[in-house]
């Protein structure tokens, strides 16, 4: 390798910082002689704490400042958490890897005061925390009796709110909970057919300029195949919709003794209403039967489920990530 410096951007929270340093952990293992610099860059999502995602639109609110920096060259590469970046990738680059998943679950933590074992056990009216529509329209659907409290900000960030407060639990997503240490929190796991994840959730992503060919091959062992079909899939599903926060979209694609399984919802804001759906096929065809999975779903009722929602959130709608609703 020529170079003798990488540079890295990323968010600054401590969720991030920990993704960030497990990328750079492995690329300092297989290039020792290179040093490595971390540069934090603050993005429009961190900025914005005061404000529901679904209202301050969602175009890569957690990218486009740390995009920028790729771009003029002030850093080299960029670690995001891939629900995080848009399904379009800005012209001039790429996303070079996509790592492992950790686990997609979402997971439901109670009030440390209250100790309920499941959501299950949250008494009526009982209030729970989230910022992603996604979720409040599966829990909202399960139970409708409850009380959806908006939560913004990184994992700390949730995790004091919600000590603090008077709510009965939160959810978040299991991938971050877990890489935190944080597991002895979580009260219970949300299978996928009760709660399916956002897109993208769990996988970590590596973004480059789409010239960089050195930096491409270096960082090609960090890519895992299956964890990229996979994903694949799911963001071409969410292309094809056209969502993003302010849509509730769960998609999970997996492979299962050598078959592409790939299920999805859709659902109305307030949970009374989802369009579910499933396909399967060839590894290979994952990117195609994420579209075929979408057209499906728009032709079960999702289209009319999305208008809706269009007309709710006032043209905020745009092509991009599930969100960073960790």
């Amino acid at each position: 390798m020529k170079r003798t410096k990488l540079t890295i951007g990323t968010r600054g929270s401590e969720l991030a910082q920990w993704q960030t340093a497990w990328i750079a952990q492995r690329l300092q293992r297989s290039f020792p002689e290179v040093s490595l610099e971390t540069v934090v860059i603050k993005t429009t999502g961190d900025k914005i704490l005061d404000s529901p995602l679904s209202k301050i639109g969602d175009k890569g609110l957690f990218t486009k400042e740390i995009e920028r920096a790729l771009l003029d060259g002030t850093i080299d590469l960029a670690v995001h958490s891939l629900k995080d970046l848009p399904t379009v990738v800005p012209q001039g680059l790429t996303i070079a890897v996509v790592t492992e998943r950790e686990d997609v679950h979402d997971v439901f933590i109670s009030h440390p005061g209250k100790k309920y074992p499941s959501l299950k056990e949250v008494p009526r009216n009982g209030a729970i925390a989230t910022g992603s529509l996604r979720r409040k329209c599966q829990l909202l659907h399960h139970r409708p009796d409850i009380q959806i409290v908006d939560l913004r900000g990184s994992l700390r960030t949730r995790r004091e709110k919600l000590e603090k407060s008077d709510w009965d639990g939160m959810v978040l997503a299991k991938a971050g909970v877990t890489r935190l240490g944080w597991t002895e929190m979580i009260s219970e796991v949300f299978e996928p057919d009760y709660m399916l994840p956002a897109v993208g959730q769990g996988a970590l992503a590596v973004e480059i300029r789409q010239d960089d060919r050195e930096l491409l091959s270096i960082l090609m062992p960090l890519n895992h195949f299956p964890t990229q079909q996979a994903t694949s899939s799911e963001r071409a599903l969410l292309r094809r919709l056209e969502g993003g926060c302010q849509i509730p979209i769960g998609t999970y694609g997996r492979i299962v003794d050598g078959t592409f399984l790939l299920d999805a919802i859709v659902g109305s804001l307030d949970g009374s209403t989802i369009v579910r759906g499933s396909i399967k096929g060839s590894p290979s065809e994952s990117e195609s039967l994420g579209r075929q999975l979408a057209e499906e779903l728009v032709s079960k009722g999702a289209g009319k489920i999305l208008d809706e929602i269009r007309k709710t959130v006032k043209g905020t709608i745009h092509v991009g990530s599930s969100g960073s609703n960790v």
